[in-house]
């Protein structure tokens, strides 16, 4: 029987294709867990309800025309009087860690000056949460809310990934609703991005977008291993470059929210550069990897471990030091009071010394960290000079950007804040736990012979 030439081809083609994908077709899993192919839903099925949505309401300061203020102004030209705040509204996910107590990790940045924050869990359940505690520097914040019968993800040891392990992210992406996307990691300990103070991010090609923050990201386990926190988006779309914070990161800084409501950082008291390889060369060590101690300040904890400028820090208690972020971020997540042992190098010789980590003494206080009023202002412990003077303690006001909210208060460089909510300073450590949790903030500013209360609401 004969075919048409199109027909006859068609056949021929389907044959060939049946009998190169017979091989393949073979290879493939007949079942996983029952399944006729492989699939990530009864992890999911397990993850997933431990991923909530989160929603924020709050209030910013709105910027007004000088005249604008003026009550003159606005009769002669019969004007309302304008709105000095509006409302913001933010959306983003976090991840129960804890159900017993309630407990949710999530970003800085989606719980940020949020006057209210809601919860919908996965079975449509929504609760008003309870801020424990949020540290801007690593963007982790921890929630908590009054529910049962919740689902808590397990945590990973994120010390153990490599590049290439699959990952899932778990999020609310541009507030559709719960959303899982999958890829791979695809590059550990990324830093100086600019992104947040302190930096160890894992790099996923999984889908990352707006809404995702706070969310999980999750091994084929179903195990936590970070949260996703930010993408790189030069168009402003996904490109499969997201990054999350390692789970051993943002689980150490929440046991410090959760205890203290905040995270009180250690430090070592030295400045330190990469090791490269032309400082190698000089410095003599045949080593790739390391960081060189630059600058030891006088009585920190490094100089009364006799450590020395020209040291080679190698490990920081048995983990490999690649870089000096590396040293910052260890260090700056420790508690105060701990000790570490460094291995370092000097004139030849390895050798091992312990270190006390003690509090890290701030100083400058940036005013936007304060109260949003005090935005533009810049804070320092009065020096002794003043004290003398003045025969009494405070904090000095050592900079102010003209227009700023703290200079539209009626603030100038020079002024001392000689107490807040009634709380006396001596420093700037006192001011910043004065103005902590409190939408009001009542300071006494004394400018040369004068003094006044100021109160920022």
């Amino acid at each position: 029987m004969a075919y048409p030439a199109h027909r006859l081809n068609l056949s021929f083609l389907f044959l060939v294709l049946t009998l190169i994908s017979a091989p393949l077709l073979a290879s493939l899993p007949v079942s996983v867990n029952g399944q006729p192919l492989p699939t990530l839903a009864p992890m999911l099925a397990k993850a997933t309800p431990a991923v909530v949505n989160i929603a924020t309401l709050g209030h910013i300061e709105v910027r007004q025309n000088p005249l604008m203020q003026d009550p003159l102004f606005r009769q002669f030209f019969n004007l309302p009087q304008q709105p000095r705040q509006r409302q913001t509204q933010s959306l983003g996910s976090g991840v129960i860690v804890d159900a017993d107590k309630g407990y949710i990790l999530t970003n800085n940045h989606v719980i940020e000056k949020a006057d209210k924050i809601s919860v919908t869990l996965h079975d449509g359940r929504h609760f008003n949460a309870k801020l424990l505690g949020t540290d801007k520097a690593s963007d982790i914040a921890v929630i908590q809310i009054p529910a049962k019968h919740l689902t808590a993800l397990p945590l990973a040891d994120s010390d153990t990934l490599q590049v290439g392990d699959f990952a899932v992210a778990i999020g609310n992406p541009f507030g559709l609703g719960q959303t899982v996307t999958s890829g791979i990691i695809s590059a550990l300990g990324r830093t100086g991005l600019g992104i947040e103070g302190y930096e160890d991010f894992i790099q996923t090609d999984a889908s990352i977008n707006p809404g995702n923050s706070g969310g999980a990201l999750v091994n084929l386990r179903g195990e936590l291993i970070g949260i996703n926190t930010a993408i790189l988006a030069p168009g402003g779309g996904n490109v499969g470059i997201g990054f999350a914070i390692p789970v051993n990161m943002a689980g150490s800084i929440m046991q410090q929210l959760i205890e203290h409501g905040e995270v009180e950082r250690g430090q070592l008291g030295i400045t330190a550069q990469d090791l490269t390889p032309e400082l190698a060369g000089a410095f003599g060590i045949d080593r790739q990897n390391g960081t060189v101690i630059s600058r030891i300040e006088p009585g920190s904890p490094a100089d009364r471990s006799k450590l020395q400028v020209g040291d080679v820090i190698l490990e920081i208690d048995g983990k490999p030091v690649h870089s000096s972020s590396d040293v910052r971020n260890r260090v700056g997540l420790l508690r105060v009071g701990s000790r570490v042992t460094m291995t370092l190098w000097r004139n030849g010789h390895t050798f091992r010394q312990s270190v006390l980590i003690e509090r890290a003494h701030l100083a400058e206080l940036a005013g936007k960290t304060l109260h949003y009023q005090l935005a533009g202002a810049t804070f320092s412990n009065l020096p002794k000079k003043l004290q003398e003077r003045y025969g009494a303690e405070g904090v000095l006001l050592s900079a102010i950007k003209p227009g700023s909210p703290a200079w539209q208060t009626g603030l100038r460089k020079g002024d001392i804040i000689r107490s807040a909510n009634r709380v006396t300073l001596h420093n700037i450590e006192d001011f910043k736990r004065a103005a902590k949790a409190r939408r009001e903030l009542l300071i006494n500013v004394q400018r040369g012979d004068s003094a006044m209360f100021l109160l920022l609401q």
